[in-house]
């Protein structure tokens, strides 16, 4: 059954009829980046205002493939397991061009993880599991029909204008949130731009609805005898919905090509009949660009409004919920005094290395599925011959290589050598089946340092989580050693690594976190 779209009642804010004390932090979007925002606050102890313009989840399916890291930060803020139960879990993805199958791949090719490689849902499930688990906080105040209309900063703080049914009010800050999507009123009142490139390149994107046995993984063709020419993605959701992606060229008419009368069609050649609903469309357009610095002042940028790629590899909502990781422990600690305001140009340079990395990977697939005519569609082709047959040349054929988190450059992090790469500083720290729990469960959302295979130093001003080595812990923590301490930072990277270590060492590299110094 279609999607039941409930609108959010309006409750008068108290700002309209006198001015509101100041709030810590306010959060524009409740958008799944923006609610996500607000409950990572809320683990940590902060409250938040969060505002949004309209009263209604997102329409249509959007974002719907979230990967392992993403569904992980869910699960710690309390909608992981809603998600996994709703949605279509899969981990293979096969490569075609034109009839023939060139090679398939396994995203997760070893067990012992509680969270599988990806989910596909919907992007407004996602939503109505974060506005319900906000509303069940007593941290969160989420406010619908709440339009921002402009921002200010002052000495110590931030100025937001807010317009809403009923009238207009103020509110004071200490920071503001912009979680407000890619074109980002935020981003406009404020007179900043994105760097990078708008690529001459238009795509189909629609979900239909039909009963069918495709299974349930991810297929991408390269020149379709469906499509010819162009590419094609399909991918199976909850509820009989399919995802349909076609490409459409640059010289198409975007407004004529996003009429249902002529998406019907091109959809009857890819499922091969007509006994299907049309549910949702769009037409967009390829683009890799981000704002220079994601940190201004008392106002912060996250997910889409700071950074935008491609939907081609799940980058988007994917990336954005590893900017609420990276940023919501930092700003909590901001918030309550433990840390410096310096701490957040950590999260400026993490999640803009970050971003710059989805935006390399995201060019790569656009140029591979769109190549220049001459030396491009040469190699382009080239590699597709040779990769049904030949193993080497599978990593080549980009065909929007799948979300993974990035590793951070970490300064001055102590290591190890010998010990597993997944595993090093600046890595999410691998999860692992621990008796009848799980290693990330057990972590939570605090710095930690964790033992494995020995009892940490005495005397350690530190929450420790002692671990004994078992076949997982030995091949994703330990390597070619039988023994480890590991920091982990409250976002679950790991900052440091050592064989043995005294208590003043490790103490002293969790404060240089703390001081926005590593």
């Amino acid at each position: 059954m279609p999607y039941d779209y409930k609108p959010f009642p309006f409750v008068a804010p108290p700002g309209l009829t006198a001015p509101e004390p100041r709030h810590a932090v306010v959060i524009v979007g409740a958008g799944p980046i923006g609610l996500a925002a607000a409950l990572e606050l809320a683990n940590h102890g902060v409250r938040s205002v969060v505002l949004d313009d309209n009263n209604v989840v997102s329409v249509g399916s959007r974002a719907i493939c979230w990967s392992k890291r993403s569904l992980e930060i869910l699960d710690r803020i309390g909608v992981g397991a809603a998600c996994v139960a709703k949605g279509v879990i899969w981990k293979v993805g096969r490569t075609y061009h034109r009839d023939r199958e060139v090679f398939n791949f396994d995203l997760l090719p070893e067990p012992g993880h509680k969270m599988p490689a990806f989910v596909n849902l919907q992007q407004y499930y996602v939503e109505d599991y974060l506005v319900a688990e906000a509303q069940a906080s007593g941290l969160i105040d989420l406010r619908f029909k709440n339009r921002v209309t402009g921002v200010s900063q002052t000495a110590d703080g931030a100025r937001v204008e807010i317009e809403t049914p009923e009238g207009f009010y103020t509110l004071e800050a200490g920071y503001v949130l912009a979680c407000d999507g890619a074109k980002s009123p935020i981003r406009a009142m404020m007179g900043l731009e994105f760097q990078g490139v708008l690529f001459e390149e238009r795509f189909l994107i629609a979900d239909i609805e039909m009963e069918a046995d495709f299974p349930s993984e991810r297929r991408f063709w390269f020149e379709p005898e469906f499509h010819q020419g162009q590419s094609a993605l399909l991918h199976k959701q909850p509820d009989n919905i399919y995802r349909i992606d076609l490409q459409l060229g640059w010289g198409t008419d975007p407004a004529e090509e996003n009429k249902p009368e002529r998406i019907i069609p091109r959809i009857e050649k890819v499922v091969g009949h007509g006994n299907f609903k049309l549910d949702w469309h769009s037409i967009y357009t390829f683009q890799c660009r981000r704002l220079e610095s994601f940190v201004h002042d008392r106002v912060i940028f996250v997910g889409d409004s700071a950074h935008v790629v491609s939907p081609f590899g799940a980058r988007g909502g994917n990336g954005g919920l590893q900017d609420v990781d990276a940023l919501g422990w930092r700003l909590a600690a901001v918030v309550t005094g433990e840390a410096p305001g310096a701490i957040l140009q950590r999260y400026d340079l993490e999640r803009t290395h970050g971003s710059d990395e989805n935006i390399l990977n995201s060019s790569r697939s656009t140029r591979f599925m769109s190549p220049a005519e001459g030396a491009e569609r040469w190699f382009r082709d080239a590699t597709l011959a040779l990769a049904s047959h030949a193993e080497f040349a599978r990593p080549m054929v980009n065909s929007g290589r799948l979300s993974v988190p990035c590793v951070y450059p970490l300064s001055g992090a102590p290591d190890v050598a010998g010990m597993p790469s997944a595993s090093r500083p600046g890595a999410v720290a691998p999860d692992a089946p621990l008796g009848g729990d799980w290693l990330l469960s057990v972590l939570g959302g605090e710095m930690t340092l964790l033992a494995i295979g020995q009892p940490a130093p005495a005397r350690l001003a530190l929450r420790v989580v002692e671990v004994e080595v078992t076949p997982e812990v030995k091949a994703r923590y330990l390597g070619d050693r039988d023994r480890a301490l590991y920091l982990i930072r409250p976002d679950q990277i790991v900052a440091a690594r050592w064989e043995r270590a005294e208590a003043g060492a490790i103490t002293a590299h969790a404060a240089a976190i703390w001081e926005g110094r590593a």
